[in-house]
């Protein structure tokens, strides 16, 4: 277990009172790195760029550090700096068109698994095959990644599938985001040892659906009637670490990255039954970089 999962009991600091002696030194400091279990590529080069300060965004001008959120591109830091992370199954994140795209965390994942993430911005949605995608969001029917599979064969009564073919954006006025910096376009790109195994390509799931807003935004996609009959999976176990956590909302209900990172991290130890070892840790590599520089903030200011 990664010391996130360790971390998780006591938010917003997500400490873990296992792990503290009585020294409260020792605690506070436990406060400061809960990300600190994880496998993670170097943070030297987002420590370089913090210390350059804002940079223009070669592509659009805007002032940015560490990528432009608009463009999906990287600023400030090189392609060779940044992990390139091939995930299983295929992701689409349908995001609310009011969402700030500085405040969002999906942009995370454009940028780390370009080949396997796609943005959409809402009322854009693509069209579904309802026995092979699903939809990470809590409600009262979701069930939990360790029965998705199940309920999956159970609703196409078949435990194996074509390949579907990629779901088509309906064209609105609102486009997907395009891809990310450091190539990998491709969706079956990456090395030989990044790709799938056969064994773990016997399974229905092709498609896994995110949506990226404000948890007082979220009906309305939600309830969008191209989602109607998905399979709803809840990460009802995992607790936010986000420093923007959302007044009135359970701290079950997590930031865009997390809920990716976890359900990854589920769906290869609960699904295919593969011991975890990192492999997608590094869905968090600026996310947990920002915590510990927001954390380090507000403990300075006093105020956790």
């Amino acid at each position: 277990m990664s010391a996130l999962d360790e971390a998780q009991p006591l938010h917003p600091c997500c400490r873990d009172k296992t792990t503290v002696s009585g020294n409260s030194s020792d605690f506070g400091e436990v406060a400061k790195q809960p990300l600190q279990g994880l496998k993670l590529a170097s943070h030297a080069a987002l420590e370089r760029a913090q210390r350059s300060g804002r940079l223009k965004c070669s592509k659009c001008g805007g002032s940015r550090m560490f990528f432009c959120y608009t463009c999906c591109s990287l600023v400030g830091v090189s392609i060779q700096e940044v992990p390139l992370i091939k995930l299983p199954v295929k992701i689409d994140i349908i995001k609310h068109p009011n969402e700030t795209d500085g405040k969002s965390t999906a942009i995370h994942a454009k940028i780390l698994a370009p080949g396997d993430v796609t943005i959409y911005t809402y009322p854009c949605i693509p069209e579904f095959e309802k026995d092979t995608v699903v939809l990470v969001f809590p409600g009262p029917g979701a069930v939990s990644v360790q029965d998705m599979l199940r309920c999956l064969r159970d609703r196409g009564g078949s435990g194996s599938h074509a390949s579907p073919a990629e779901p088509k954006a309906k064209r609105r006025k609102s486009q997907p985001v395009h891809g990310a910096t450091h190539g990998a376009e491709d969706p079956e790109s990456g090395t030989p040892d990044e790709a799938p195994s056969s064994e773990s390509r016997h399974h229905p799931l092709e498609r896994v659906v995110f949506i990226d807003s404000t948890w007082n935004q979220t009906n309305k996609i939600s309830t969008d009637e191209r989602l109607q009959g998905l399979l709803q999976v809840e990460l009802k176990t995992r607790k936010t670490c986000f420093w923007r956590r959302q007044k009135g909302k359970p701290d079950t209900y997590l930031a865009t990255i997390e809920a990716i990172y976890y359900f990854f991290k589920d769906f290869q130890q609960l699904c295919l039954s593969q011991e975890y070892d990192g492999e997608y840790d590094n869905l968090l590599f600026f996310y947990s970089f920002l915590h510990s520089v927001v954390n380090k903030a507000k403990m300075s200011a006093g105020k956790c």
